[in-house]
């Protein structure tokens, strides 16, 4: 009740300020530096071998080197974490699957450039706390190298631009690991959403809505509990945003033109800092809802819930014109029925809906194209949140070696990311509408539609 009580208020505040433009809160796009063009559909000589260097082997890092030890042509060259013994054990894995030990960079917070200005180094995967993210890429990429962010790539509209313009110089790929793109069911409704099975998609949602007060220990200097007590507004929109965002044609022929968004007090996180004896005031609301409004007059809403019990849910919906999918907390399919138009209204159902084997039945129509049987099972055998972090390394992999476009780009990452700074500026501004910037600044009508590199 919550969630739809805080979309119409959203709705409600966008619908009665789209008239008055003094009250959107403008935000200022920067000129593209002289000499540099738009990376989009960027298509670099393809990599025989890709030569990997790890950043960040706290939480995340471990499970993608032991991933990458299955991935035809990648080698892992170099691994980094402040604290030695972490690089240590994750030379373990490599001897495990008996591969040859990694070189190895711990011990500072430095330590990282050493590995950035190896020579036989073409990416660079960072997976470390979030404040770390940008100056790493930054200097990964003035380093000629590649680089995979884990998400949030950045967090605020300076970090954005200054990984777009890095990327734009340098002619490198800059992507973020969202992971959450390629989750089986997330591949199969995107490829139906591109061959039209439910009409033209006009609205998605999305979420993260999960538990942490479990996990907050578990963070190197309890960082992410800090970052929320800091920070209001949406800190963490990707997981959410990115699915839908594809399905949608973001800065593929359609983009992101306004935002609005709210928040509730902070319940529970000064609860959650108070039990681990933590002081100060906690910024971050329990729950967050974002409504945006694309330049096609498409709309998205975004969630946000670290702090409350309620069960697991990236809330992932694609509404259109002619059906819907839906994957919380069941997933099906709806397409319009034959013969709907004689439904009893008491009935309350106009549609089709698929579930259990006829929605397998109906995925299997529209096979989506990177997944293939073989790698599927290899997906599911390797793991990764169930394989879709498996999917994600394997086809940066293989993009980098066959020269194609990634997935995934620098403007992706901008779209999706810049949801935490402009939250906050619209719930500080008294939930006033913001416009959200071109990152790409005029190159997202250069594509139609979203379409694999094969």
């Amino acid at each position: 009740m919550k969630r739809v009580i805080a979309f119409f208020a959203a709705v409600m505040m966008l619908a009665s300020c789209c008239g008055e433009s003094s009250r959107i809160i403008k935000v200022n796009v920067p000129e593209r530096p002289a000499g540099q063009e738009d990376v989009i559909a960027l298509a670099l000589p393809p990599i025989d071998t890709v030569r990997v260097g790890f950043i960040g082997l706290g939480m995340r890092g471990p499970g993608a080197v032991e991933r990458f030890t299955y991935i035809p042509g990648a080698k892992i060259v170099a691994l980094c974490d402040v604290e030695p013994e972490r690089a240590e054990s994750a030379n373990e894995i490599l001897r495990s699957h008996g591969l040859p030990d990694a070189a190895l960079y711990s011990g500072s917070t430095e330590a990282y450039k050493g590995l950035c200005e190896r020579d036989d180094i073409n990416l660079v995967y960072i997976a470390t706390d979030w404040k770390h993210h940008v100056p790493l890429a930054l200097y990964a990429m003035q380093c000629g190298k590649h680089v995979a962010i884990e998400v949030p790539a950045a967090t605020t509209l300076d970090e954005i631009w200054s990984l777009v313009n890095m990327a734009e110089s340098k002619r490198l790929h800059c992507m973020m690991l969202e992971n959450c793109c390629y989750d089986f069911f997330e591949l199969s409704s995107l490829s139906m959403a591109q061959s039209g099975v439910f009409g033209e998609v006009i609205h998605g949602e999305g979420s993260y809505n999960h538990n942490l007060d479990p996990f907050w220990n578990e963070y190197w200097h309890s960082w992410r509990l800090d970052f929320n007590k800091e920070n209001r507004g949406d800190v963490y929109p990707t997981h959410g945003l990115g699915p839908v965002a594809q399905a949608m044609n973001i800065h593929r022929g359609d983009r992101f033109t306004t935002l609005v968004s709210m928040d509730t007090d902070p319940f529970n996180g000064p609860k959650h800092i108070k039990a681990r004896n933590i002081e100060g005031d906690f910024a971050n609301g329990d729950v967050s809802c974002t409504l945006i409004r694309t330049h096609k007059g498409k709309t998205i809403l975004i969630e946000h819930d670290v702090m409350t019990p309620r069960p697991y849910s990236r809330m992932y919906q694609l509404v259109g014109t002619d059906g819907y999918a839906g994957k919380y907390p069941v997933e099906q399919y709806c397409l319009r029925a034959e013969g709907a138009q004689n439904v009893d209204y008491q009935s309350l159902d106009g549609e089709k809906v698929y579930e259990g084997e006829e929605l397998q039945a109906l995925q299997a129509k529209y096979p989506n194209p990177i997944l293939t049987p073989e790698l599927e099972a290899l997906a599911k055998k390797v793991g990764g949140h169930g394989g879709m972090d498996f999917i994600m390394d394997y086809r940066l992999v293989y993009c980098l070696r066959n020269g194609l476009p990634l997935d995934m780009d620098v403007y992706d990452m901008a779209e999706w990311c810049c949801l935490g700074e402009l939250s906050r500026m619209s719930i500080a501004g008294g939930n006033a509408p913001v416009e959200v910037p071109d990152f790409t600044r005029g190159a997202w009508q250069k594509l139609s539609g979203f379409n694999y590199s094969l």
